[in-house]
């Protein structure tokens, strides 16, 4: 979108100067009359680093949760008092000392806003920190005139979802920190303990010495791993990147998302949160007043799995040619039976945004509690996994020297 400079005088005769984004001069010099100025000089400026630019580039970082729900709750109130936006989004990046990099897009988004754009066509330019949902949920309380309302829900859904993220982050630490464990054990004992033990086993028995199979298979990994490290760890190193690689496109996304809901044990906490995403993130569009098919493809992208994601869609185009959403969603295995039962009562009350939150609110507590069950099956299985790998090496060196103290008898 072209830039326009311009030179223009406020109620009280001073004279300001700016840049505003618009498609061309004659809105430009009508935005900037908006803001109650007289345009004195507008001139089409050439490409520089504008906001959307810098947004592109501020959106290579992210703002950590507790700060954007911060900030939401902070604008919710300062708007809700009374405060004009500009001045309250002006005071809030006066104050954001702990996080830069959203004090420079608030920055930008003000600039944005006194140029005339609107408050989520700002934010929209910064999809890493605002995503689709924040957006529109913003314009939909910008048209309603009720933003401060909007704000505080997206702060407490915000809250909600952030809570959950830190419970599975929470549950899983123990069970990742044993994998570690384990795996840093067993390379440390196949790199220094067993071919000590080895050596020893050698010189005590001769090098024709015959040893059990295990002793034998177990000195043969550690002498693979002495000599061959460097390359088992590039190749480690090269498969999780790949891996990575592959998982962020859109083929290995939907590949991997349908590998984990075919997953026995974690297939169920999958399905609880995708569903818990998109009954609260879909209930709040609906209370905010968007149409359900722009809430429909809004959530689609929020779900955060991509056959879910892919379901939605469908149910999009299926709500789009008449059918209800109850009937749709009722037709398809992904969701259980509870959602679409639930859709049907909300859309014969005309209350399914709150009907919604009820559904979301019962699914997140199944997480919690499924999380905790993993977290109980888990814990054991790599504690025995732990005991069986010391129980192996243990056998092996034990074994071959009974069977030397036997030939010394």
């Amino acid at each position: 979108m072209p830039s326009f400079a311009y030179i223009a005088i406020d109620l009280k005769g001073n004279s300001l100067s700016g840049v505003t984004e618009q498609p061309d001069r004659a809105t430009a010099i009508s935005a900037i009359t908006k803001q109650n100025l007289r345009p004195v000089s507008v001139q089409e400026t050439k490409e520089k680093m504008t906001s959307s630019k810098m947004g592109n580039m501020l959106g290579a970082g992210k703002i950590k949760p507790d700060q954007l729900v911060m900030f939401t709750r902070q604008l919710s109130a300062m708007v809700g008092a009374g405060v004009p936006l500009l001045r309250a989004l002006t005071a809030l990046s006066d104050h954001v000392a702990e996080s830069p990099l959203l004090k420079k897009i608030l920055v930008g988004v003000i600039h944005d806003v006194e140029s005339g754009a609107t408050l989520g066509d700002a934010l929209a330019k910064y999809p890493n920190t605002f995503n689709d949902v924040y957006v529109n949920m913003v314009r939909a309380g910008e048209a309603a005139g009720i933003l401060d309302d909007i704000l505080k829900r997206l702060a407490l859904q915000q809250e909600k979802s952030t809570t959950m993220r830190k419970k599975i982050k929470s549950s899983m630490a123990y069970p990742l920190v044993l994998l570690f464990i384990t795996a840093a054990a067993f390379f440390g004992l196949m790199l220094f303990v067993v071919p000590q033990i080895g050596k020893i086993l050698t010189d005590l028995g001769g090098a024709d010495a015959k040893l059990p199979g295990i002793t034998m298979a177990m000195l043969a990994v550690s002498s693979f791993i002495t000599s061959y490290w460097y390359i088992i760890f590039l190749v480690l190193g090269g498969g999780v990147y790949g891996f990575l690689r592959y998982i962020k496109s859109p083929k290995g996304r939907y590949q991997f998302h349908y590998i984990i809901l075919k997953t026995p044990l974690i297939k169920t906490i999958v399905m609880k949160v995708a569903v818990g995403h998109f009954t609260r993130t879909f209930s709040a569009l609906i209370e905010a007043g968007v149409a359900v098919l722009e809430a429909l493809n809004v959530t689609s992208r929020a779900v955060g799995n991509a056959i879910f994601e892919e379901a939605l869609i469908e149910a999009e185009a299926q709500v789009k040619i008449g059918k209800t959403l109850s009937s749709v969603i009722a037709a398809n295995p992904l969701f259980p039976p509870i959602v679409s039962q639930m859709l049907l009562v909300g859309e014969e009350t005309g209350q399914t945004d709150t009907v919604l939150v009820k559904v979301a609110d019962f699914y997140e507590e199944e997480v919690d509690r499924s999380i905790e069950g993993l977290s109980a099956v888990i814990e054991p299985i790599m504690i025995v996994i732990m005991g069986s790998m010391v129980g192996l090496i243990a056998a092996s060196v034990m074994l071959p020297i009974a069977g030397l103290a036997q030939t010394i008898k």
